[in-house]
């Protein structure tokens, strides 16, 4: 045995795990839709959520991906904590579909056999020359996540391949027969060995391939081999507990724990029954055995599979005891607590589920901003302290919202490779900016509104009545704003501009009559900067309104993004047919709302 025999063997180590995370990533970016639309549709039916946590698990080739995954849907309140419980169970079953595949190491295949096609030795080579024509070649909009699974598949099977054979070389100095040996007479060391690797590597499929890999030696035996796979099962689910605890509420956590519980049955049930078997002499032929690839991966399955039924059952004592273990949490002080939880970082191994969190939220913000100016601008008229300071108190949950939804989307850029998500991502950046302003609005309105009454002045009916007409169609730009962002609607996102432009030329008739008004002496001269301010803070409503579908008309079209400004000064400038018609049918109708107006003597606020 030489140093470069240890290198050979390190270094197959490193492509193995890269590979493998490399393929997953892939897997989990490529399916995260699917995998969001399938967990969002789980029913009360545990049997129906175990196929489905074991199918997940076996896609995306990560038992703690899918538990982290799950954890974050009950944190945030789309799934629930019982719901997720056969989840968690078929995950422990997909993690050993891995194993599976690795297997294909002990194939048999003569040279002329077709067969020889699914040995890794050219099961490698042709991953990795598929992978890269798919990067280059970008047939498909999800080429990079494709391109990436297939290289991952084909520097995983590499990396086993240089190990076995390190294996190999590093059996003729006999240290490897002579550890193994000790795993065989020590099960408890065994079993340590297990479960202090896959706590290492954080992945259980991993560690069960490295030690797919270290059968190619011949030392393994049964005896020592099934304490080490059961060992893997403590080791991983203390990880994915983990991760599922960092900054979760208390159900969330709870995942983590009943993880823990049936893992810990797991160990006890398929110790006591092999024991058992083994004493009553149903083993007797495979205990001294040779343990290869195939056998290991075998073993995994029957395990996890026979603890599966065996343990189901138990399932609602293991939540009776998660909550005994994990307390329920505080009632939450902030309005919108609760609805924060979407934004966890669990789901940025999956981004359509982290977008879909962000999503909610700035859905969320989008009407608390909608709600607040409306309640502004229903002040116009009379003025309500009360209403104010539930104005202000809202603008502060605004401000946390934005603050909170900012933060996940920055964090979240860096785990997004999908050109799609990317552009998702940028649309959402650039529109919570604009919902914040819209509160802005809201709070500018209602401050101006209040210092307008507490100085003794106040607006004429007539004026109060022009701003009713203003406001009316202000509503009609915020709703089909709104219909464009909740709905990605391209007709509702193109027909803010001619309403915006409707409103800028309504603007500028109020200002007209309102100086026709103080010149008469029907408007009092004091209120004519809250006044103009007024105009200011709808006009700019509008203009936020217009972001809002300009980004949502880039999103639909990420190739206008290069010349966006030229296509929507074309949309202004009297080129387009169905703006223009648009644009004459709501000037018509405001306009003449506008001048069936009377004007009233001055009322005070």
């Amino acid at each position: 045995m030489s140093i470069f025999d240890l290198l050979t063997l390190f270094g197959g180590l490193a492509m193995f795990l890269y590979g493998m995370r490399l393929m997953g990533d892939g897997l989990k970016e490529s399916a995260s839709g699917t995998l969001k639309v399938a967990m969002e549709h789980v029913t009360n039916n545990p049997f129906k959520a175990l196929l489905l946590g074991t199918a997940i698990t076996a896609i995306i080739q990560s038992s703690t991906a899918t538990i982290v995954i799950t954890s974050g849907l009950v944190g945030a309140g789309i799934l629930t904590l019982h719901q997720s419980l056969g989840i968690l169970v078929g995950a422990n079953i997909g993690t050993t579909v891995t194993g599976q595949i690795i297997r294909l190491l002990d194939m048999d295949a003569s040279a002329g056999s077709w067969l020889r096609l699914f040995q890794p030795s050219s099961l490698a080579p042709l991953a990795l020359v598929i992978g890269i024509i798919i990067i280059m070649t970008n047939p498909v909009r999800s080429s990079k996540a494709l391109g990436n699974i297939a290289i991952g598949f084909g520097i995983l099977f590499s990396g086993l391949l240089n190990m076995t054979g390190a294996v190999n070389t590093l059996t003729e100095s006999g240290v490897f027969e002579r550890l193994f040996t000790q795993l065989g007479d020590n099960p408890v060391l065994g079993y340590a060995t297990g479960a202090g690797v896959a706590f290492v590597l954080q992945s259980s499929s991993a560690t069960i391939g490295i030690l797919q890999a270290f059968s190619a030696s011949g030392a393994l035996t049964f005896k020592a081999v099934y304490p080490v796979i059961v060992g893997v099962y403590l080791g991983d689910c203390v990880t994915t507990a983990i991760v599922c605890s960092i900054g979760a509420k208390a159900d969330a956590r709870r995942i983590g724990i009943v993880n823990i519980l049936y893992n810990l049955g797991k160990t006890v049930l398929v110790l006591v029954m092999v024991a058992l078997l083994h004493r009553i002499g149903f083993l007797t032929d495979l205990w001294n055995s040779r343990a290869n690839s195939g056998i290991i991966a075998n073993s995994n399955s029957i395990f996890n599979i026979c603890c599966a039924l065996c343990l189901f059952p138990l399932l609602p004592f293991y939540e009776r005891q998660s909550r005994r273990i994990i307390r329920d949490d505080k009632e939450p002080q902030d309005k919108y607590i609760e609805r924060l939880e979407a934004l966890s970082p669990a789901f940025f191994a999956t981004p359509a589920l982290a977008l879909r969190g962000c999503y909610d939220v700035l859905q969320l913000e989008f009407g608390a901003a909608r709600e607040n100016i409306g309640k502004a601008l229903g002040m116009v008229g009379t003025y309500d302290e009360k209403v104010h300071q539930e104005i202000l108190k809202e603008e502060e949950e605004i401000d946390l919202l934005t603050d909170r939804i900012s933060k996940y989307i920055v964090e979240l850029l860096s785990h997004v490779r999908d050109p799609y998500h990317i552009s998702i991502i940028n649309q959402y950046y650039k529109v919570v900016t604009e919902f914040e302003h819209l509160g802005d609005c809201a709070e500018n309105i209602a401050n101006n509104l209040g210092t307008l009454v507490k100085g003794g002045g106040g607006f004429s009916q007539t004026a109060v009545a022009e701003i009713g007409v203003v406001y009316e169609l202000t509503e009609q730009i915020l709703e089909n704003a709104t219909i464009a962002f909740e709905k990605r609607n391209l007709e509702a996102a193109l027909r803010v501009e001619p309403l915006e432009d409707v409103l800028f030329d309504l603007v500028g008739t109020l200002k007209e009559n309102h100086l026709i008004r103080m010149g008469k002496g029907e408007c009092n001269v004091y209120s004519d900067a809250s006044f103009m301010n007024l105009l200011g803070e709808i006009e700019r409503i509008a203009d936020v309104c217009s972001n809002i579908g300009k980004a949502t008309v880039i999103r639909i079209n990420p190739e206008l993004a290069e010349q966006e400004h030229d296509y929507f000064s074309a949309l202004h400038s009297g080129r387009n047919e169905k703006f223009n018609r648009q644009y004459e049918l709501a000037k018509k109708e405001y306009t003449g709302k506008l001048q069936s107006l009377k004007t009233t003597p001055l009322i005070e606020g």
